[in-house]
């Protein structure tokens, strides 16, 4: 899985690193108050949808009804199916965007109660109907991407959503040339964002969507309707993370700012999170699908418990590096023009309790595919609700004693609570566990990333002082080298205690497999 992975981890990289460009723009934009926080629930609540769909969500029951029929029935029909699923898929979408249109300023109190009676709700209201017209596009999007990746043509489907973020990055670069009223430069870049989606779509049919899906048919026979009572579940579980956020900004929108600092801290956990997270999910869904169709029990517990192995080995350092450098990063990444160092410190704050998460969103995503390949899109939907549910329960008390930093740490918690009650299902349902390899490589993972988080820690607090009141290009070079070094000596530790052996991870990275983009 070594290659898919890297190819769809990359895609991934860029997406998110371009979307650090386009958060630094809209704090430097409209900062942290009423206006960043309407716009910033209005785009939650889109990305939620968008992520409902794309990144991999609808794999969950795509990829293993398309296999299916290409293997029984032939391309053809496969190619017949996606097409079915295309069109119902794309009116659907564009009659749930007028619905939600009409009922918005109800969705918005719903979302963000501390809006009602304020200024804020009515700008929510405003760039969210701004913001629905991408939804029209993400439908079709999501099943061209579904069936790519089924087809192991992981690089498109990777890259394509760079176009999201380049979109919105060109007009806040103009708007910041250009100064307008706060309220007007949302306005602008909530109406931006249905035409990214636009370029993400035909980019995606120029490509190769008349050779994927087709004919074009709107259907709602009994053959959909089973595909979607399986897909919306399989959607729905596989944004725990965003959901998770969304329950915390609920409880966040009493206080003025909380929602942006929360927003602004999770955009960092993103990061990690798409790279590992989504990459297990775009992957592991058709490698543990085949495994599953063929009997082959050895496959699925070798993929299972690699996938585990690397899940961890790459979120585990990424949390605790996080938490050591959170205040750098988010001063250096947001504390510009009306984001000042008062929100910076908050951001921060949230982001260390944040982190302390990031494992669980991450196992989440590795053990829901074997879920999944077994056509079980309902356990993973549980679990992702009992965790929400603990996130909102605990977020009220954390909230009120602690702000942001309360809220945080509950939506972590919630994230352990799906973890864990997606572990005991899988245990109970499959037997699923790791074999004895894993087992050790995982004590070793954490021993290598609890003294790669001390020496880091180190190098942060005597090398960053020297350079805090130099230029930010400075600043972002010395933590540059900081992050580095830590990558360096993480993976080091790793070779050292024998986690990693670089001449297999060569011969896994040069060997011929079906990876055709």
């Amino acid at each position: 899985m070594i290659r898919p992975l890297l190819t769809v981890s990359s895609g991934t990289l860029a997406s998110r690193l371009l979307g650090f460009v386009r958060d630094a723009l809209v704090a430097a934009l409209l900062g942290a108050g009423p206006v960043a926080d309407a716009f910033l629930v209005a785009f939650q609540l889109v990305n939620v949808i968008r992520r409902l769909l794309t990144e991999g969500a609808l794999n969950a029951a795509l990829v293993p009804a398309w296999l299916r029929l290409r293997d029984a029935q032939g391309a053809a029909a496969a190619a017949a199916f996606a097409g079915r699923v295309l069109g119902t898929v794309s009116a659907a979408l564009v009659a749930a965007a007028v619905l939600i249109g009409l009922a918005m300023p109800l969705l918005i109190a719903l979302l963000a109660p501390g809006f009602v009676g304020g200024p804020s709700l009515a700008l929510a209201v405003d760039n969210a109907r701004l913001m629905l017209p991408y939804l029209a596009f993400a439908g079709p999007v999501t099943v061209l991407m579904g069936v790519l990746n089924a087809q192991q043509r992981f690089a498109l489907t990777a890259f394509s959503p760079l176009l999201f973020n380049l979109a919105l990055i060109g007009v806040m670069v103009a708007l910041l040339l250009r100064p307008h009223d706060a309220a007007q430069a949302a306005l602008l870049m909530a109406a931006t964002i249905g035409a990214a989606g636009l370029l993400q779509l035909s980019m995606l049919v120029w490509r190769r969507g008349a050779a994927v899906a087709g004919p074009l048919r709107i259907s709602f026979d009994g053959e959909m309707r089973g595909f979607f009572a399986k897909a919306v579940p399989g959607m729905l579980a596989n944004s725990g993370p965003q959901l998770l956020i969304v329950g915390g900004a609920i409880i966040a929108s009493h206080a003025p700012a909380v929602v942006s600092w929360l927003y602004f801290a999770n955009r960092l956990i993103e990061l990690p999170l798409g790279i590992v997270g989504t990459a297990m999910g775009t992957v592991l869904v058709p490698e543990l699908t085949r495994a599953v169709q063929g009997g082959d029990k050895a496959a699925i517990a070798q993929a299972e418990s690699r996938a585990l192995e690397l899940a961890v080995g790459l979120a585990l350092p990424a949390m605790l590096g996080l938490i050591v450098l959170s205040e750098p990063i988010v001063r250096l990444l947001f504390e510009h023009g009306a984001f000042g160092a008062a929100d910076a410190a908050a951001t921060a704050q949230a982001l260390a309790f944040l982190a302390l998460g990031l494992p669980a969103h991450v196992a989440v995503k590795a053990i829901a595919p074997a879920f999944f390949a077994r056509d079980n899109t309902r356990a993973p939907l549980n679990a992702m609700l009992g965790g929400l549910g603990l996130a909102i329960v605990a977020a009220m008390p954390l909230g009120a004693l602690f702000g942001a930093s309360g809220i945080a740490a509950a939506v972590a918690l919630g994230a352990w609570g799906s973890a864990w009650l997606l572990i005991r299902k899988a245990a109970a349902s499959f037997g699923f566990a790791v074999d004895v390899l894993a087992r050790r490589r995982l004590v070793l993972i954490a021993v290598a990333a609890a003294a790669m988080a001390g020496l880091l820690w180190l190098k942060a607090a005597f090398a960053l002082p020297l350079v805090a009141g130099a230029s930010i290009a400075i600043q972002a070079l010395a933590l540059g080298l900081v992050i580095t070094g830590g990558i360096i000596i993480y993976g080091g530790l790793l070779m050292l205690l024998g986690v990693v052996n670089p001449s297999d991870l060569l011969r896994a990275l040069q060997r011929p497999d079906r990876l055709r983009d």
